[in-house]
């Protein structure tokens, strides 16, 4: 019989741990320290902090490059995985279902929580300008789908190479399921093959993607201090109630929604947020949800959902479940209305609301994101004065940073949720050691 002492160091021969790694080499204390300098050097040399904004655009356009051959790889092993279309079929059609339901459930909390907080109220928009850069995001919102047979239309593309090299996600995810239904056809050992060698070249990528994130702290810092420096203090004195209800809508729908689907499959939403802490610390610090899907695609297999689930319903849901954008324009839609004095009945709410389902799937294939689909959306209603979008693009920055986070947030939790109800979540215990 073994005595307590003879136990502990046979557990810790069978698990050891894992050597403590400083804190400050890890890469979410990096992202956080360069956060806080790139806003002290944005109020304090605010003209030399917009020139900043050139070293985040690079880390971006890296992050970018990689992102869509990524979708591609990872979607395509993904069937390859399922080895079933019929398997495919059922976790895609879960996917779908749940994000038209929570896609729904964020718009009609947006709209509550900005008649709430009556954002708008009291806002003077005749004293903002419109700036050349808003002017051209809402000039390319008129490039957006209109209609569900223009954007169904634009969905496939009319070039392999050229859903590629214009980065339309929704058209490579197209292609990758295309692809990998045309290669689950293939005989078992062409098949085999075929499979080895896309997983091959997706673990090139990730190491692509790892040398890239390198560069993470100097992105955010360039992309902080242009944010704050080129807003100004005015500025986001003025639409700081806006900004701040925003934050805590965003939070509020984090808690109450996604903590009730965590509850209702019996997940841990927090233990979850702190799996991907390192990811929402990026995601934050560059207002991209782009810079840490390749992250993602590799981690959250980890935490117990299959890696066919991850690769299928993870960069799905970065075109159809956008819960921090969704948020973004329904109460965006609130503050024009409460600015302008439009009251919005609950019939012309209902209709924004279906508009809305159909624009917020452009925010991955447009450029300019959020803030061009929803320019976009107040062009189809015709109900509120486009001129007035204008008026949140001065903090739209600051915005956007916080509706990345909770799109993130929102797909992580989408994906888990999916693996395990289709059985394909087993969950882990080594995620809890990874600190």
């Amino acid at each position: 019989m073994m005595n307590h002492s003879q136990i502990e160091d046979l557990d810790k021969l069978i698990l050891p741990m894992p050597p403590k790694k400083a804190l400050w080499k890890g890469l979410g204390f990096q992202i956080a320290v360069s956060m806080i300098l790139g806003i002290l050097v944005g109020f304090i040399w605010p003209e030399f902090a917009t020139s900043l904004k050139l070293l985040g655009d690079i880390f971006l356009r890296l992050i970018k490059s990689a992102v869509a051959p990524l979708i591609f790889l990872t979607v395509t092993l993904g069937i390859c995985s399922a080895g079933d279309i019929k398997q495919v079929g059922k976790v895609g059609l879960t996917a779908i279902i749940y994000f038209e339901i929570v896609s729904t459930i964020a718009i009609l909390f947006g709209f509550s929580m900005g008649e709430l907080f009556n954002v708008g109220s009291g806002t003077v928009l005749t004293e903002t300008a419109v700036n050349s850069q808003a002017s051209n995001l809402i000039a390319a919102s008129h490039a957006a789908p209109k209609s569900f047979g223009q954007f169904f239309l634009e969905i496939f593309p009319d070039s392999f190479v050229g859903a590629f090299s214009s980065n339309n996600l929704l058209q490579v995810l197209v292609l990758a399921l295309m692809f990998g239904f045309g290669v689950l056809l293939l005989k078992e050992k062409q098949r085999e093959l075929v499979e080895n060698t896309i997983d091959f070249i997706a673990q090139a990528f990730f190491k692509f993607i790892y040398v890239i994130m390198l560069l993470a702290p100097i992105g955010t810092f360039g992309a902080i201090a242009y944010a704050v420096g080129s807003n100004g203090v005015d500025m986001l004195i003025k639409l700081t109630y806006l900004v701040l209800a925003f934050y805590l809508t965003l939070s509020l729908f984090v808690i109450i929604v996604l903590g009730s689907v965590c509850a209702i499959f019996k997940l841990n939403l927090f233990d979850i947020i702190k799996f991907i802490k390192d990811e929402i610390y990026i995601t934050f610090g560059t207002a991209s949800s782009e810079s840490v899907l390749p992250l993602l695609l590799e981690k959250l297999p980890k935490y117990g959902a299959s890696q066919q689930s991850v690769g299928l319903v993870l960069p799905t849901g970065y075109a159809f479940n956008l819960d921090g954008t969704s948020i973004y324009m329904s109460m965006g839609v609130i503050f024009l209305a409460n600015a302008y004095g439009i009251p919005l009945s609950i019939e012309q709410l209902f209709g924004i609301l279906i508009i809305m389902l159909l624009t917020s799937k452009g925010a991955a294939t447009v450029s300019g994101g959020a803030f061009v689909v929803f320019a976009a959306t107040i062009t189809t209603t015709g109900l509120l004065p486009l001129e007035g979008v204008a008026v949140m693009f001065g903090v739209y920055r600051f915005m956007s940073m916080a509706l990345a986070v909770t799109n993130i947030i929102g797909n992580t939790v989408a994906t888990i949720v999916v693996a395990k109800i289709n059985g394909e979540y087993q969950p882990v215990l080594s995620h809890k050691r990874e600190d």
